[in-house]
């Protein structure tokens, strides 16, 4: 499946424009990763991270999600290690995250969804975020209370290691990913 595609399907599944955000967020962010773990597999990263949620909007629960839309990509022909790294995005899946792919789409996905919700409540969106007012907002337990600053730890404890970056460098490389499709993402 190419980004087209599964942007298409994505689309095709999801209503909630906040949400087609996040996948397109996160999906930013693993591509960066990718560009500089796997630099031949950008689209599939990509694919995944567009990809990740997009049952969520019809299939919310836990014995739903992420497990319906894996299926539906396994008919579809996608290949298993996207299909295992979504499933690896949700912790209570219990599927272990063991490929760069699964472990960059875990780092990114609690927080990309973080510097969006920072985004939107700065005068000036994405353009000048830093890392300094995103882990200041992590400390601010009522802010996105929703996002576990658990998988967020975890997720760079998982990807640091092969990444080579602590969370200050993992922070502003999202942001930056993020930053790139600002414009199209109504982050500036």
């Amino acid at each position: 499946m190419n980004v087209d595609d599964a942007r298409a399907l994505m689309e095709e599944w999801t209503e909630s424009e906040s949400l087609r955000v996040h996948m397109e967020s996160v999906a930013a962010c693993v591509a960066h990763y990718a560009r500089y773990l796997e630099p031949d597999h950008e689209e599939r990263w990509t694919v995944a991270g567009l990809l990740h949620d997009f049952d969520y909007e019809k299939h919310p629960s836990a014995e739903e999600h992420p497990f319906v839309g894996v299926k539906k990509l396994e008919e579809l022909g996608v290949d298993e290690e996207i299909r295992t790294a979504i499933l690896g995005h949700a912790e209570y899946s219990g599927v272990p995250r063991e490929t760069p792919m699964a472990k960059a789409l875990f780092a990114c996905d609690e927080l990309a969804g973080f510097i969006v919700a920072c985004a939107k409540v700065r005068p000036s969106g994405i353009a000048d975020l830093a890392p300094k007012s995103v882990k200041k907002k992590l400390k601010d337990k009522a802010f996105a209370a929703a996002v576990s600053r658990e998988d967020i730890a975890k997720g760079l404890d998982e990807l640091g290691p092969i990444a080579e970056v602590d969370q200050t460098q993992h922070i502003q490389n999202c942001i930056d990913a993020i930053r790139a499709h600002g414009d199209r993402l109504g982050l500036l």
